[in-house]
């Protein structure tokens, strides 16, 4: 199973390189409770960089591309922010008994116009052997045309889809799923409780980026990317969850089937 923290999660994203260390440490105990209940979970763990890698990378117009003659230093300093987060996030999940292996997916990446073409991963598939817990996390990248590139972790986690072969991904974030507008800003939104992949121009129309800053694409692009992975292996669901709701986390790992959130399938 895939489980990705969304980086609207586990930061203040209005507050560079803040973590929102409580929720961080409320999920790391959620999973610990999901990996007693079933022994037999295996999970890839995933999050985004939020207000670490986020603002960094904006400002160093990273997933513009850099060239030959730029200066790369702001290329090191995102992927260092990036990794300061994940330290926060293993410490967290350690604290709790949790076998977590951090790797870092920029150093095997590369990129092609900003698709992830290359990722190694024998690491991932070797810590799942060994009954660790691989982590993951929205990164920079080289890019064969750009020069540099950012990876989120949707990306990796479809990369990693046709040789992991999970049945489920589930993204938990700040909101309870796709809205039909943002719900933090419009009351009067509507969740959507099921994304047909066979239907999703229908529903695209009503999806819309982050109002923070993301350098990966908000919302929309997840679904898109996701959609594509289901499209490949059509037996896999993705549920988009409120990481919020305290108990859910947990909830969606030892349960394959729950109400909560929006569910998207073949």
């Amino acid at each position: 199973m895939l489980l990705k923290l969304g980086g609207s999660l586990i930061t203040e994203k209005g507050s560079p390189q803040t973590a929102r260390r409580e929720v961080i440490q409320r999920v790391a105990r959620e999973i610990r409770e999901a990996l007693d209940e079933v022994p037999e979970l295996r999970l890839v763990l995933g999050h985004g960089s939020g207000s670490y890698g986020h603002p960094t990378a904006s400002k160093y117009g990273i997933q513009e591309g850099l060239g030959d003659g730029d200066d790369w230093s702001g290329y090191a300093e995102t992927a260092l922010v990036a990794s300061r987060l994940n330290r926060v996030v293993v410490d967290a999940l350690f604290d709790q008994g949790i076998p977590a292996l951090p790797l870092q997916p920029s150093a095997s990446a590369l990129c092609r116009e900003g698709n992830l073409v290359q990722l190694e991963t024998a690491p991932v598939e070797e810590a799942l052997r060994r009954g660790l817990v691989p982590v993951v996390y929205g990164d920079v990248s080289f890019d064969a045309v750009r020069g540099s590139a950012i990876i989120s972790t949707e990306q990796i986690f479809a990369y990693l889809g046709p040789r992991l072969k999970p049945t489920r991904v589930i993204l938990a974030g700040l909101v309870d799923g796709v809205f039909t507008a943002d719900p933090l800003r419009d009351t009067g939104t509507r969740l959507v409780k099921t994304i047909s992949v066979s239907r999703l121009g229908e529903v695209e129309r009503l999806l819309a980026g982050s109002p923070d800053t993301d350098v990966t694409g908000g919302m929309l692009s997840k679904v898109r990317i996701m959609s594509r992975l289901i499209e490949v292996h059509p037996a896999l669901t993705v549920r988009i969850i409120s990481g919020e709701r305290e108990g859910l986390v947990k909830k969606a790992l030892v349960e394959s089937e729950i109400e909560e959130g929006t569910l998207l399938r073949r």
